[in-house]
């Protein structure tokens, strides 16, 4: 049997930024050992320069999350450019592995992305999740830091 189908939206309601917070808490806090008061910042509050996206199965399960920081929220993180995006959070629970669910919340950001006229996006990638968001056209630059306790590196993708 296959599994169900999912769709990605735009988070519009608290029960859909909940599911969000759900999977964030899951892959994140319980996964990978990151501090819950690590794991949510101001941007994750209505009205900040954010937009969240989240993949649900046809049953209504959250299946994955992301978000895109953009205008001065984003340029904090990606070197003062105002054109340039900032892609974060990103998950996928342990059973949605595979299913292309992280694929397509990246599409998903980047359209919100070219929708608010950007023209890049950065992200800081688990340097174990780097092959990934190759495969999808980021390239990595600068040197590797930890962030949260995890290796990771700086990427960018022209839109």
């Amino acid at each position: 049997m296959s599994e169900p189908s999912y769709t990605v939206r735009i988070v519009g309601d608290l029960a859909d930024r909940e599911a969000g917070f759900a999977v964030r808490r899951e892959v994140f806090v319980g996964e990978q050992g990151v501090p819950e008061e690590l794991e949510y910042d101001a941007f994750d509050e209505p009205g900040a320069d954010a937009v969240h996206v989240l993949a649900v199965r046809e049953d209504g399960r959250p299946l994955g999350t992301g978000r895109l920081l953009y205008g001065p929220a984003a340029a904090e993180r990606t070197g003062g450019d105002p054109s340039v995006g900032s892609l974060g959070r990103l998950a996928v629970t342990g059973r949605a592995r595979g299913l292309g669910v992280g694929v397509a919340l990246v599409r998903a950001i980047e359209d919100v992305a070219r929708a608010r006229g950007l023209t890049a996006v950065d992200l800081h990638a688990q340097t174990r999740a780097l092959g990934f968001y190759q495969r999808l056209g980021y390239e990595a630059y600068g040197p590797e830091y930890p962030e949260a306790g995890i290796p990771h590196r700086a990427m960018r993708r022209a839109l």
